[in-house]
């Protein structure tokens, strides 16, 4: 139940536009983000990404079968929409 409502969420993100999607795209990206979500088994190209964000103070999550749940199985996505990202974060910490 946790996992559909997660990809609801990350679906009307994706709808909406407040996603930025892939390791390339994250890596350039200079403006606010929300969140950023990681795919337990990605590459270490988006680990490093990923890394490189938190260490900016953007919020990450590593999330199981991320890629599964956007379209185009990207493993690193970031959340532009403070409220989008605030209820995908209730939904993967089980609030």
């Amino acid at each position: 139940m946790q996992n559909s409502k997660l990809a609801a969420y990350i679906s009307i993100a994706l709808k909406a536009g407040y996603v930025v999607q892939g390791s390339d795209a994250l890596s350039d990206y200079d403006k606010k983000l929300y969140l950023v979500l990681l795919d337990s088994t990605a590459q270490k190209s988006s680990q490093k990404v990923f890394k490189k964000l938190t260490e900016k103070g953007v919020e990450g999550l590593i999330v199981n079968g991320l890629g599964e749940m956007n379209d185009k199985t990207y493993k690193i996505i970031g959340i532009k929409n403070k409220g989008i990202s605030e209820e995908i974060k209730k939904q993967i910490k089980g609030e």
